[in-house]
């Protein structure tokens, strides 16, 4: 067996999972939930360090059941091994009086199974958004792995210039930095927290593709190689005059870390475009200094907004044609986690939270321009930047 924890299901160390069980905990009991039932591959692999399929249970007080389906060859503490829904009754107990499920991620005919097989005498209620609060504050543990995601991302960034080769097009130049991003150690996956949200392992934007609007919930948008997936590369060519926007996966780690970059292939942008480009520079530094445990996330954005504003770029900020309605936001095992950085957000930054922040702008005529780094929110002082690729617009020779 080349690896000795292949059949070993608990991979995270003990002092850890403590760590994240008490947090956890913590949330249940103030939402007056007795126990959690954890069947996304995201929130299992937040509680065990691996994926499986099958399901963990959570009382508030007491050990975690791991009642696992597959594969069958796992073993520790608390297993118990199990074909379906319907033997988790006999296998977990009746100690409990309310049970939370992941209303956001388990399908409906699931939940009706789960609601059938426990009877009526339970009190079903949603533990999704308990989940997504204990995973938006990260512990010390996790934050090492993000910052290897960001040393990683960064190194990969900086191979882009060496791999562009005259008259690629934008799919040319993307296949070639996923190829060098997974001989750089990137995972592949690109985990998602969102309905009806889909990308492969990133978003490479050149010239007027970047004003196409799409129907996912991303900053930028772009019409994509096929009506399937409708965003990113479109086939266009990389030419004098117009930006290349690159938003490649960062996943090394389990842990994500998002960072974009522009590029173009000569050095004869638009000043318009070079002044965009700086603004979001200008915004990322600031909003940076001013995230702190305790500002509210729409604080920054409202700076944000503000900043562009006073610019003169509103009506190119987050999307041209379309408009994104955020600046920022979380991100760890999935992109997309609390806290948002957006208009109505009801976020108040802790230490431990991670964000992505990526005030960008859609210049008609050229394309996409702006930066995005990953940042970490310390006890005291600015955020921590872990994605430092150079921020200006790099020119290929």
């Amino acid at each position: 067996m080349n690896n000795p924890d292949l059949d070993k299901l608990q991979l995270l160390p003990d002092t850890e999972l403590e760590l994240r069980l008490a947090r956890l905990r913590d949330l249940m009991s103030a939402a007056d939930i007795d126990a959690v039932l954890i069947s996304s591959n995201s929130n299992i692999y937040y509680l065990t360090g691996r994926i499986f399929c099958g399901y963990i249970f959570i009382p508030l007080a007491g050990s975690p059941v791991y009642a696992v389906r597959r594969p069958s060859i796992l073993k520790g503490d608390g297993i118990e091994h199990i074909r379906k829904i319907e033997d988790l009754p006999s296998r977990l107990g009746s100690g409990f009086s309310s049970l939370g499920l992941e209303m956001a991620d388990t399908s409906y005919l699931n939940v009706c199974r789960f609601r059938k097989a426990f009877g009526d005498r339970i009190r079903y209620e949603n533990a999704s958004g308990i989940m997504t609060q204990a995973r938006s504050v990260k512990t010390g543990f996790e934050l090492e792995k993000i910052r290897f995601s960001g040393i990683k991302h960064t190194s990969l960034y900086e191979r882009i210039p060496h791999i562009y080769r005259q008259g690629m097009s934008d799919i040319d130049l993307q296949i070639e930095i996923e190829r060098a991003a997974r001989h750089e150690g990137c995972l592949g996956l690109f985990r998602i927290n969102g309905d009806d949200m889909e990308l492969f392992m990133g978003n490479i934007l050149v010239g007027d593709n970047a004003d196409c609007p799409s129907p996912y919930d991303f900053a930028m948008g772009g019409a994509g190689l096929d009506p399937s997936l409708p965003v990113g590369a479109d086939g266009s060519l990389i030419r004098p005059g117009k930006s290349i926007m690159v938003d490649v996966n960062g996943n090394f780690t389990g842990y994500m870390t998002d960072m974009t970059r522009c590029f173009a292939q000569m050095e004869n942008l638009p000043q318009r475009a070079l002044e965009a480009h700086q603004t979001s520079i200008d915004i990322c530094d600031t909003l940076a200094d001013m995230g702190r445990p305790g500002v509210e996330a729409r604080t920054l954005y409202e700076k944000a907004l503000a900043m562009a504003r006073d610019s003169g770029f509103e009506s190119e900020f987050m999307g041209h044609r379309q408009q994104a309605g955020f600046v920022g936001h979380g991100l760890g095992i999935e992109i997309n986690e609390l806290p948002v950085i957006a208009p109505r957000s009801k976020s108040v930054l802790q230490a431990g939270n991670v964000i992505a922040l990526e005030p960008k702008f859609v210049i008609p005529g050229v394309g996409a321009v702006g930066i995005e780094n990953t940042y970490i929110v310390k006890t005291d002082g600015p955020m921590e930047c872990v994605t430092n690729a150079p921020k200006q617009i790099i020119y290929f020779e």
